[in-house]
């Protein structure tokens, strides 16, 4: 029997309870029970692609080995994205933090912007920022624009670093912005260097605090979804913490801090919902605020 003829592969409850363990413990991430069927889809491609005929093989080789265990991670965590994902957000950066953030730092020497893409898979999200940047700001080259985006998956990250996409993945982005911003090479179309130059990848496990310095900015975008209520909570806390005062926290359209406690204010633009940390002397606002049109 060749390699590309495995038979069905058997994985058994205990065994997929225990590799949802594993990466539960070693990342912070939970596979709910909402999320079991899809975990076992994958689990079981993975072992059909690595050969592996029992769920006992897959999780000893991903005990044993980083290599296996992160291929393992890149195949739960793979997630199809693409430049501008979620329009209303992009405008909402262009129209109203873009323009408030360039007010205020304005006179700063040096003129500093520091963003945060936590859990920047591929790369397209910290580009789409670093684009939105270059064509909002005044004078853009005149700023340090330090873009840093994390990711758990070692693979992705070596995607994100080439900056070379096509298809799907770069249909939201215009005729315009394709012949400014990027170049066409024979794998498909490589962000240009002075946009590439802004943005900094490095893994990172979120579920382990590690110092970024302040930022301005962050973007987390489906990410919190994969972790516990307790896990939010503190990741919720560390982003705020990490803000500088009136700096902006970006989640995706699934996620909310409702039920987290907080002192975020809530502005509701368009279909975007912003959350600014207050900085001193802000006049008292109430703790959600609907602007309507951006």
């Amino acid at each position: 029997m060749t390699e590309h003829q495995n038979p069905t592969p058997e994985l058994t409850d205990h065994e997929l309870s225990e590799i949802r363990l594993l990466i539960e413990e070693r990342t912070g991430i939970h596979f709910d029970a909402s999320r079991l069927r899809f975990v076992s889809l994958r689990v079981r491609e993975q072992m059909q692609h690595k050969g592996f005929a029992r769920g006992s093989d897959l999780l000893r080789a991903a005990r044993r080995s980083n290599v296996e265990y992160e291929g393992l991670l890149e195949r739960l965590l793979t997630q199809e994205t693409s430049f501008f994902r979620y329009p209303a957000v992009y405008d909402a950066l262009r129209k109203r933090v873009l323009p408030e953030l360039h007010v205020k730092k304005f006179w700063n020497n040096p003129r500093t912007l520091r963003v945060w893409s936590a859990g920047c898979s591929t790369g397209e999200e910290p580009y789409s920022i670093a684009i939105t940047i270059a064509e909002t700001l005044n004078s853009a080259e005149a700023w340090n624009i330090e873009i840093m985006a994390t990711d758990v998956g070692r693979q992705a990250l070596k995607i994100a670093e080439t900056g070379i996409y096509n298809g799907q993945r770069i249909a939201s982005v215009t005729p315009d912005q394709l012949a400014l911003h990027f170049t066409t090479t024979p794998a498909g179309c490589q962000v240009r260097p002075r946009i590439r130059k802004m943005v900094t990848f490095a893994q990172m496990n979120l579920a382990s605090a590690v110092y970024m310095g302040r930022m301005d900015l962050i973007f987390c975008m489906n990410v919190m979804i994969y972790f516990s209520e307790e896990r939010r909570r503190a990741l919720i806390q560390r982003f705020y913490d990490t803000l500088e005062p009136g700096g902006y926290l970006l989640l995706g359209h699934s996620e909310s801090l409702s039920k987290i406690p907080v002192k975020f204010q809530a502005i509701v633009l368009n279909e975007c919902i912003l959350y600014r940390k207050p900085a001193p002397g802000d006049q008292p606002q109430p703790e959600l605020v609907t602007e309507g049109r951006a």
